[in-house]
């Protein structure tokens, strides 16, 4: 299994996984490997080092390291500020889809209801045309776009 560094023509960093180069290559040209926050599919690879599946087996400087630390030092994880931009946008999206209903076509009707009362405050999310949403922000009501990222749309597998 190949773990390479890919980098869209926006400047979104991710990783792929592939069975091998020319696996990449063949799904690079066909379209098939895009950017999971934007979807685009101009794709290029950048320099990695490569990673290697040694089983157990560990360094002589990582068996001195991992002895030195407490056996109940918990593993210190990635605070959000230290993570890319990337990654941060993917969890607000995630936190969005999560604390959300969504409506579907039926956005901007849905929207209308709550406003003038006929139906639960709540929040929701759907698709709405630029007219649509227009018309939502000169009737008052607030909306805003928020594109959401194929890989987050469909299960992981």
């Amino acid at each position: 299994m190949k773990v390479l560094d890919l980098r869209c023509s926006h400047g979104h960093g991710f990783e792929g996984w592939f069975a091998s180069n020319e696996a990449f290559e063949t799904q690079l040209a066909a379209g098939l490997v895009e950017c999971p926050v934007c979807a685009d599919t101009r794709i290029v690879k950048l320099l990695s080092a490569p990673r290697l599946n040694l089983g157990n087996a560990k360094a002589p400087a990582e068996v001195a390291a991992a002895s030195a630390l407490p056996s109940s030092a918990p593993a210190k994880a990635q605070a959000p500020a230290e993570q890319s931009p990337e990654a941060r946008w993917m969890r607000a999206v995630r936190e969005v889809l999560a604390k959300t209903e969504d409506v579907g076509d039926r956005f901007a009707d849905e929207a209308r209801r709550m406003h003038y009362g006929e139906a639960e405050e709540r929040g929701i999310r759907g698709q709405a045309t630029r007219e649509q949403a227009e018309a939502l922000l000169e009737e008052g009501i607030p909306v805003m776009a928020l594109p959401i990222p194929a890989a987050l749309k469909e299960t992981l597998q």
